[in-house]
């Protein structure tokens, strides 16, 4: 079975606390904090500042002054670029303490935040410097004497709103096209972990960003997201999240006609052909799921397996699971840390219990791990049928459901039968049935022989109830942008 280490107490230094607003620190308007906490011992890292309504008040105004009349404005696109090679060098070179306190919020083992989130993070923001002088429009051969040609211009103040699963990926993926596009943006982190976006600010500061073009209100959606969301003098809302929050938002945003985009919430089917390479599937079904302690939206959580490779996957499957090392995330042998917080770990062990009342067979896992820290045993299900609540909702947690199939059609069918639509993957040595599946499976993204594949220029996002628009890649600096269109008479 998992085992588990005693978590030690992490003392990285945790810096600011404070909310950036208009280039300075401050503390919120009411005087208000909220405790944010070590997931791995429940202690309390820090008290933070607790923005509400009228700290986004005045972060927008900063923002908004800063894009109608500030010196961001102003900032020529190719030095915008250089800004924020800037940002990401002085990223890499704190590295290693950046790493310790996204570990020291979140939960997530060090190795993973040093070694995959961070240079994630690093990247995105140097893919995003290089398309900062390559925002262009074209020109346009219309009827008459005109010269016709467009413009992209960025969409203004953007409003952001983000996650505590991977806390400095998500301000990487929402700050990087933004800034590259020449908005100016309020940031709300995510009140489980805003630690790193609060250091990220610093740095940002160090980098030479203008007063107002970064702005970050720590607080809880139902105040300072509200705000933020409701604000006349936000243009653009961009929100990664439950898909709950997300259609609460886009009622609110309908006030003002907001642009938003959202990334939400998946229930992703991962296929595996009896003719695929099994030991390397069983390694993509492990790394598809329990990443981040299965806190991935778009997480591998559907296991479908052929009928004939069924017993054969599983039986390696249990096993791989049942070595994973459960315990201090600073610990370099850990495989998996703790979830994020006492919420969490409630949802994901009344899940478990839903599966076993529902007649899944619990074959690895399924408790608690230790009696400190919201720790939970990486679980596997098997004998999962579609109807199962285990197999419908999002679990976001370390929870795998294993589904037999037959043949291709009758997989593709179960795979779509969902609300969801921002992953997938197949696992086959046929290139045809590859491409069928890519081709025929409603998901935003479908990784073929893999899975968790990213990078700063592939496009993510999702189709129906995953989302709206895409992060990275090019297709990001569309939603950042306003097209115009210039015509000019040569008469």
């Amino acid at each position: 079975m998992a085992t588990a280490t005693k978590p030690r107490r992490a003392t990285p230094k945790t810096h600011q606390t404070q909310m950036l607003i208009d280039g300075k620190w401050r503390s919120s308007a009411s005087g208000k904090t909220f405790a944010t906490i070590n997931p791995a011992t429940e202690e309390v890292i820090a008290e933070v500042a607790e923005g509400d309504a009228a700290d986004i008040d005045a972060a927008v105004k900063a923002a908004r002054k800063a894009f109608d009349s500030g010196p961001w404005r102003k900032t020529d696109a190719r030095d915008r670029g250089r800004l924020m090679n800037k940002f990401a060098d002085l990223i890499e070179s704190h590295i290693d303490e950046l790493a310790e306190l996204e570990t020291l919020d979140n939960g997530k083992p060090l190795r993973e935040s040093r070694n995959a989130d961070l240079p994630l993070v690093i990247d995105c923001f140097r893919y995003f410097a290089g398309w900062a002088d390559k925002i262009h429009g074209q020109t346009i051969p219309i009827r008459g004497d005109y010269f016709c040609y467009t413009k992209l211009e960025p969409v203004g103040v953007a409003g952001q709103i983000i996650p505590w699963n991977f806390p400095m990926l998500m301000v990487a993926w929402k700050w990087a096209p933004a800034l590259a596009a020449g908005c100016t943006v309020v940031l709300k982190p995510a009140e489980q972990t805003p630690l790193s976006a609060l250091r990220l600010g610093e740095l940002a500061l160090e980098a030479g960003y203008p007063a107002g073009v970064v702005n970050i209100v720590p607080g809880y959606g139902e105040t300072a997201g509200a705000a933020l969301v409701n604000h006349p003098g936000v243009d653009k809302i961009a929100f990664t999240g439950e898909g709950r929050t997300a259609k609460i938002i886009m009622r609110n945003a309908a006030e003002t006609l907001k642009r938003i985009t959202f990334e939400l919430g998946g229930k992703s089917p991962n296929i595996v052909f009896a003719d695929a390479d099994l030991g390397k599937a069983v390694d993509g079904a492990v790394l598809g799921l329990f990443l981040n302690q299965g806190q991935c939206c778009c997480a591998g959580s559907r296991l479908f397996v052929q009928e004939s490779a069924h017993a054969e996957f599983v039986e390696r499957l249990v096993d791989k699971v049942k070595k994973r090392k459960v315990g201090d995330p600073f610990d370099a042998d850990t495989d998996q840390g703790p979830q994020v917080d006492q919420a969490q770990f409630d949802k994901i062990m009344s899940y478990i219990e839903k599966g076993r009342n529902e007649g899944a067979k619990c074959v690895a896992g399924g408790s608690r791990v230790g009696d400190r820290g919201y720790f939970v045993a990486p679980t596997v299900f098997d004998d999962v049928t579609d109807r199962m609540a285990i197999a419908r909702d999002e679990i976001f947690g370390p929870v795998l459901s294993v589904i037999k199939f037959r043949e291709i059609d009758e997989v593709v069918e179960r795979a779509n039968a969902t609300d969801y639509g921002l992953a997938a993957a197949v696992w086959t040595r046929d290139i045809g049935k590859a491409h069928a599946i890519a081709d025929r499976v409603r998901a935003g993204t479908v990784w073929v022989n893999c899975y968790d594949v990213f990078d700063a220029a592939a496009p993510f996002g999702g189709f129906k109830q995953s989302g709206i628009g895409r992060e990275l890649g090019q297709k990001a600096l569309d939603v950042y942008t306003e097209s115009k269109t210039v015509t000019v008479s040569l008469d």
